[in-house]
């Protein structure tokens, strides 16, 4: 990156050549360490594709954000996202296109504040997956996988032992450089003081996603997400949840899934990516659910609109591996807690049927 400071001094002021040196320094330094004080969170890698990838920034007040981007080791060959100016409705949040991508290359990048890079202290890289159909086996790949990040704030927290307190899980996660990474739900804990507002909502979401232990992963393993109760809203919550379109904004808002929702209906998380020869299905278990206790109606856990899609989705994957991932354990006989063979079993009897009756092979449920 080239810096240009242009210094206008009266005609009447000579100052030594050190002196100007010194200024100019200090004001790169200040310029610097301002872009990054703008920066709440991330920069975070989304989903990658052959032909783009999509990087995810929040700032903490109104900034123009911008990724520069250029293959491994060719920065003179750099690539810019078109730039896009965070707002409060939309608690800051951005996100970038790198649509300038070519299928298999590494690629590393700058976050740009207000037209400044960003001094990062770790290194920022991205992929666009590799074209390898018709020409070469698939390539390896390494899927971390993880759920429930409980991010202490102990005004908020409950009084007593409460959870969370240890976060070099996060560090170590980054040390083993995964490809990409799958939240499995409970990625982030809404508490009392969060669920019933937007505000707490969002408050609840920046602070988890800011915590600094996880800010080296964010940057460069490309994350996918689902959801479960306590993203969704209170423990154990279902489809009563009266402000379930509001952690549905802010999921949507926070990750940088390729979809959400089926057909472009604006309901649920629901949707789907492939990684190499590998289809992953990612699935809704709170927004459609029937609460837990009731015992006239339906009982739904899915629902079927979401269930067809799904088996719909298996029949047609050539995938040797089809990974479906839910927030609740699936293949568990014994009934406990929210399991599925507790609270749907005519359901659950249902999907395993066609499972089988298609003649589907090689599914995988990852639960968190």
């Amino acid at each position: 990156m080239i810096l240009w400071v242009n210094i206008y001094l009266p005609r009447k002021i000579l100052l030594p050549m050190r002196v100007i040196t010194l200024l100019v320094l200090s004001l790169l330094s200040f310029s610097l360490f301002a872009q990054q004080d703008l920066l709440q969170s991330g920069p975070m890698l989304g989903y990658s594709e052959m032909r783009e990838v999509l990087i995810w920034v929040q700032t903490n007040e109104p900034a123009e954000v911008q990724v520069a981007y250029w293959p491994e080791g060719k920065d003179d060959l750099v690539e810019l996202t078109d730039s896009y100016t965070t707002n409060k409705a939309e608690v800051y949040t951005a996100k970038l296109i790198a649509d300038e991508v070519e299928p298999g290359f590494t690629y590393e990048y700058e976050l740009w504040i207000n037209g400044r890079a960003v001094e990062l202290d770790y290194p920022t890289t991205f992929q666009a997956q590799e074209l390898w159909q018709w020409r070469t086996d698939p390539p390896k790949f390494t899927m971390a996988l993880g759920s429930c990040s409980y991010v202490n704030e102990p005004v908020y927290d409950r009084p007593g032992n409460s959870y969370g307190g240890s976060y070099e899980i996060f560090t170590s996660i980054h040390k083993m450089r995964p490809d990409a990474m799958l939240w499995l739900g409970d990625n982030t804990y809404l508490r009392e003081v969060d669920w019933n507002s937007r505000t707490g909502i969002m408050a609840r979401y920046t602070h988890t996603r800011s915590l600094p232990e996880m800010q080296p992963l964010l940057a460069s393993t490309h994350h996918y997400a689902i959801w479960d109760d306590h993203d969704y809203g209170p423990n154990d919550s279902d489809r009563s949840y009266i402000h379930k379109n509001t952690t549905l904004e802010a999921f949507r808002r926070f990750w940088g899934n390729p979809t959400y929702g089926l057909d472009g209906d604006a309901s649920g998380i629901t949707s789907a990516f492939q990684w190499a020869d590998m289809d992953f299905f990612l699935m809704d278990n709170r927004y459609f659910r029937r609460p837990n206790h009731r015992t006239s109606g339906e009982a739904v856990y899915f629902g079927e609109r979401q269930l067809e899609w799904l088996i719909d989705a298996l029949v047609a994957s050539s995938a040797p591996f089809k990974f479906v991932a839910t927030g609740g354990q699936i293949l568990n006989t014994e009934p406990l807690f929210e399991n599925y063979i507790r609270l749907a079993p005519e359901e659950r009897a249902y999907l395993l049927g066609r499972i089988e009756e298609e003649g589907i092979t090689g599914v995988v449920f990852l639960t968190g």
